[in-house]
């Protein structure tokens, strides 16, 4: 299958392609012009913004996909509350542009299989414990209100049989595959690792660090998006979480970076903050729907493979 993966330079974006090809697809990677990196060695390059719906429309055209896979998104809840149009014009307005393109390409092609990349974030603080998808969504952040919408058009597109489309709906995504690792300074597994390396004085902790929340290893992600691709029916809409199914509290994953990195840190703890206690992902349907297990996604397993691919080095 010809796929086409929007962000796909990104942390999740590199290890989505890099799956893609070693199981046989041909892919298109798109992005709207990075330059810290590059694709996996077989795939192809073009470039565009998604919000520029002419040149998205082209792209979708010549390219003639039997798959999408949409990733391109800007993701902090933090930044869009200061920035919310824009968090609306790429991540909603952008997948619109994506459906549309898609919808005018079906002289030349057949229903195409869709994988919309959500967040787990669209859930809320509401929600506690275990999440699974049936929950409604409770968007606290224009980044969250901008997913649901992006959500709420593929499943009304995919209603009418011109795709099969899925959203996934992954937890907290860390580990790392081909040396690339997230390096967002908003989350917490960089953030520790800035403070072991000397970047950032110290890590803090709300309260005492008993917050759990699910890691997911970004191997499993891929993985699990490539079964997905797999797995779209046209004219149905479905949501899957993915996610390690197992929480770590903040604590934890301290102590464990600390264990791996042979370093210690410095910690700073605040009041504890109103916020859910546990967050973990229900992953039973991500495991029936596709066979999917996240073998990757053990506490070790992340915060080493994010370490060993960790681009600042100890400063003394």
């Amino acid at each position: 299958m010809h796929v086409l993966v929007t962000g796909g330079l990104g942390f999740l974006g590199h290890a989505v392609t890099r799956e893609l090809l070693a199981t046989g697809h041909r892919v298109t990677v798109m992005t709207r012009g990075r330059s810290d990196r590059t694709p996996p060695p077989g795939a192809e390059l073009v470039t565009g913004d998604i919000r520029d719906r002419s040149r998205v429309a082209d792209i979708v055209q010549q390219g003639e996909y039997g798959g999408v896979v949409h990733l391109a998104a800007l993701t902090s809840g933090r930044d869009s509350f200061a920035d919310p149009l824009s968090y609306f014009d790429v991540n909603a307005t952008g997948t619109l542009n994506l459906l549309m393109a898609l919808d005018a390409a079906r002289t030349t092609t057949g229903p195409a299989a869709l994988v919309f990349a959500s967040t787990n974030i669209v859930y809320g603080s509401q929600h506690h414990g275990t999440l699974s998808e049936d929950l409604d969504p409770h968007p606290e952040s224009p980044y969250a209100a901008s997913k649901v919408a992006a959500e709420q058009m593929v499943a009304a597109y995919a209603a009418t049989g011109a795709i099969g489309a899925i959203t996934v709906r992954p937890f907290n995504i860390a580990g790392a595959i081909d040396g690339v690792t997230d390096t967002d300074g908003a989350r917490i597994i960089p953030n520790v690792f800035r403070a072991i390396t000397g970047h950032l004085d110290y890590i803090t902790l709300n309260g005492d660090g008993s917050a759990v929340r699910d890691f997911v290893h970004v191997a499993d992600v891929a993985n699990a998006v490539r079964l997905t691709l797999g797995s779209c029916v046209p004219g149905v809409w479905q949501t899957i979480n993915l996610g390690s199914g197992v929480g770590t509290s903040m604590a934890e994953l301290v102590a464990m970076a600390k264990t791996v990195s042979g370093h210690s840190v410095t910690i700073h703890r605040q009041p504890p903050k109103p916020e859910p206690p546990t967050l973990i992902a229900d992953i039973s349907r991500a495991k029936n729907l596709l066979g999917w297990n996240p073998a990757k996604s053990k506490l070790g397993v992340i915060v080493s493979d994010a370490w060993k691919a960790w681009p600042m080095h100890k400063s003394d």
